[in-house]
């Protein structure tokens, strides 16, 4: 699996980050510099919401999907459009 990162992002793509991505590729997603995006960043001024953590600067992954694509369903799951999940009745007990 090759490990560099796309020079064009699509929405798959950004999906595959995970749910929290870094600051640099969110701003590689979004066609911001590094440097520039860390002076974001610290000013508050990054287009999408950064977690501070310690030290380090992650972006949900959500956020930037809201803006690669506006029409998308906004959430990691790939545009699924219902889930189906059975619920878990407990298995009846008969005495006798």
């Amino acid at each position: 699996m090759s490990t560099t990162k796309p020079s064009i992002w699509t929405v798959d793509d950004v999906r595959a980050l995970g749910a929290v991505t870094d600051l640099p590729t969110a701003a590689a997603v979004l066609g911001i510099g590094r440097s520039t995006a860390y002076a974001l960043a610290a000013a508050g001024d990054f287009p999408v919401p950064v977690l501070s953590v310690g030290r380090r600067y992650r972006v949900v992954v959500a956020y930037l999907l809201a803006i690669v694509d506006p029409a998308g369903p906004g959430d990691l799951t790939g545009g699924r459009s219902e889930a189906s999940i059975e619920p878990i009745r407990p298995p009846v007990r008969r005495h006798g």
